[in-house]
């Protein structure tokens, strides 16, 4: 009984999460992905292009997160979905331009 205790407040804590970041960046969308033992990332995107994530303890308290905080899930991460992005300089650089010879993201 703790243990579900215990989930229910650490899914109403990311609900909070989320609505701050869906009210921030104008209304979002999300995408569960289950990262193993460490649990299930909820990835969000903004309506403005915004773009972050947090991470569930588990499955199943991330879907009571969403759920609380009213975000529509997606399936998948592609598609029409993934070109909401919107990415800058940080990002290019991080992840595409330390590849392809851009300045090292320091």
């Amino acid at each position: 009984m703790a243990d579900t205790k215990q989930a229910e407040r650490k899914a109403a804590k990311l609900a909070q999460q989320i609505q701050a970041f869906s009210k921030k960046h104008g209304g979002a969308e999300g995408q569960l992905a289950y990262i193993g033992q460490t649990g299930t990332r909820i990835v969000l995107v903004g309506e403005d292009g915004g773009w972050g994530d947090l991470v569930a303890p588990s499955y199943p308290v991330a879907q009571q997160a969403a759920e609380k905080a009213g975000l529509t899930l997606h399936d998948e991460f592609d598609g029409e979905f993934a070109a909401k992005v919107v990415t800058g300089p940080y990002e290019w650089t991080r992840m595409a331009g330390i590849q392809i010879g851009g300045p090292a993201n320091r």
